[in-house]
């Protein structure tokens, strides 16, 4: 069998690896799992939502809607910590700042009960700057996309 036909074997990240490589907490972190990580070229995040989130107080009552904004975090989120990963655990915790948010759009909206797949790929890269394409499905649906482009900073969070 030849190099090209081994299998790529893909990583996955639990809550507590995503902890060490983000510096993000609750009620800000966003991700819950990562699964299907391929380097720093794609992977996917999952977030499962629940009624028990914070901004579901006042968005909105009676019917409850994940805001789009907050999606978009999440897929930033994502990028971030398949960045982080990939460079290493020296870099893990490392603040990495969005730059820009492009293309977005929300096709359906999210809510209590929802599984959100977000699944990135990597379109650009000179570092310190990453650029990702990031789309968000539920129930294999498009809820939302955007393209996500960030920038590692040297500082380390608290």
């Amino acid at each position: 069998m030849s190099d090209d036909a081994t299998p790529r074997i893909l990583k996955t990240a639990d809550i507590g690896r995503i902890m060490k490589l983000l510096p993000h907490r609750y009620p800000f972190l966003l991700i819950d799992k990562m699964i299907d990580m391929d380097g720093e070229e794609s992977g996917t995040a999952i977030k499962n939502v629940t009624m028990n989130e914070p901004f579901f107080q006042g968005h909105f009552p009676g019917k409850p809607v994940m805001p789009g904004v907050l999606l978009v975090e999440a897929m930033a989120q994502t990028a971030g910590a398949l960045v982080l990963d990939h460079l290493g655990d020296d870099h893990a915790g490392k603040l990495v700042f969005f730059m820009s948010i492009d293309k977005a759009r929300f096709r359906k909206p999210v809510g209590p009960g929802d599984t959100v797949h977000i699944k990135v790929k990597l379109t650009n890269k000179r570092a310190p700057v990453w650029k990702y394409w990031a789309e968000a499905h539920v129930e294999g649906k498009k809820v939302a996309e955007a393209e996500i482009g960030a920038m590692l900073m040297n500082e380390r969070g608290g």
